[in-house]
């Protein structure tokens, strides 16, 4: 079966962030969508007829975690990055940053250390300023355009009042897939020092071709038990808006105290919708995912090829996993405040500032190419025509 990509789906007027607050976000409600991590891909037809089906019954009371969903968690990762787990170490979160939140309380006190590695996902800065708890920054290398970590510079910043590292791997905003190596060297780190290790890999599915994904808590049995793994199918079948994530938590004291605040927030029982179509994404979610991104890495060459050839102000870092994509502008020489005036006003583009992702994202834009690519091309035309015009060339 071959499924179309390039269709090209209305999503206004039915409430999407991503199109429906661009007025509101952007101040110009014309700007073509290219932020929000979601994608603008129909969901799969096998999620949209699991929820149908569910919904020849008439009543949707309380519902509980069926075994089904989990079973179709472990046949998934089983399947796809070699990872054997088991249904007791699968616990319920009504999405990666309430997790992170609820794993932030569950974990650390006020005033505890928490340390990340910018530029990273920005909901990871205001989880921990909002809890009181203590930022911590590792910043990533960036050297001959592309990331790494820096070492040197963590051992230094694990001090004594440090009691969690959040990891994203793959990381975002700039695709890397972390290697088994470094993940490896990171997870001996924080073991020796009782830092416990949060690695959230939502985006593991979205690997591109040739590359492979590693869990971190497959690492080892040790890694494992000072691990906790936050995953869910929302980012690649298109299912945010059903608010259902997972976390695989091996060690079970670890385990019972994070459900024990789960509950204390009763946010535990989660979504009818949500178990549905995470449980069918994964039993019949393989060839869709494989013919996702083969597209998403088409879409890369074709801005990676548009960019060179016809902006040469703008670099893109290649990525080897999401359908994010971290433009580096810094040549265009504007204050981050320009930059974004110039990508709304001048291009017309909607993109996330790079500096939302810490001060390092200075200078750069996310870009969001989970789209059709007519879309991608008549944004990428748009920026083409507005830098000559902004520069005269």
């Amino acid at each position: 079966m071959h499924y179309n990509f390039d269709e090209i789906v209305n999503r206004s007027d039915s409430n999407s962030v991503k199109v429906d607050l661009r007025k509101w976000v952007f101040g110009n409600k014309e700007v073509i969508p290219l932020w929000v991590a979601d994608m603008d891909f129909r969901t799969p037809d096998f999620v949209i007829n699991a929820i149908s089906k569910r919904l020849e019954h008439d009543i949707l009371g309380y519902t509980y975690i069926p075994d089904s969903f989990y079973d179709s968690i472990i046949q998934w990762n089983n399947r796809r990055h070699q990872w054997p787990i088991k249904k007791e170490w699968i616990s319920f979160s009504p999405g990666i940053v309430p997790a992170i939140n609820l794993l932030i309380m569950s974990f650390t006190g006020t005033g505890d250390g928490i340390i990340i590695q910018p530029p990273v996902y920005f909901p990871f800065f205001s989880a921990i300023k909002n809890h009181n708890r203590r930022l911590v920054t590792n910043p990533l290398k960036f050297e001959n355009g592309s990331y790494s970590m820096d070492f040197n510079d963590l051992e230094k910043k694990m001090d004594e009042g440090v009691r969690m590292l959040i990891l994203s791997n793959p990381h975002n905003p700039t695709g890397n897939i972390w290697p088994a190596d470094v993940l490896q060297h990171l997870a001996q780190m924080c073991l020796e020092r009782k830092i416990l290790l949060i690695s959230d890999e939502i985006h593991c599915d979205l690997v591109y071709p040739g590359f492979r994904h590693v869990p971190t808590a497959g690492l080892s049995d040790k890694i494992a038990m000072n691990t906790i793994t936050c995953m869910s199918a929302s980012k690649t079948f298109n299912l945010a808006g059903l608010s259902t994530a997972y976390l695989v938590i091996r060690d079970s004291q670890l385990r019972q105290q994070y459900e024990k605040v789960l509950d204390q927030v009763h946010v535990g029982a989660g979504n009818i919708f949500g178990f549905i179509a995470c449980e069918a994404a994964y039993n019949n979610g393989d060839l869709w995912r494989n013919q996702l991104m083969e597209y998403i890495a088409e879409n890369y060459r074709f801005l990676n090829s548009f960019l060179q050839n016809r902006i040469h102000m703008i670099k893109s870092i290649e990525p080897q996993a999401t359908f994010l994509v971290w433009l580096d502008c810094r040549e265009l020489n504007m204050t981050s405040e320009q930059l974004k005036n110039f990508m709304i006003l001048d291009a017309g583009l909607g993109m996330n500032e790079g500096i939302q992702f810490g001060t390092e994202g200075t200078g750069f834009m996310r870009i969001n190419i989970g789209c059709p690519r007519m879309i991608l091309n008549n944004a990428l035309v748009k920026l083409q025509n507005a830098i000559k015009k902004y520069f005269g060339k």
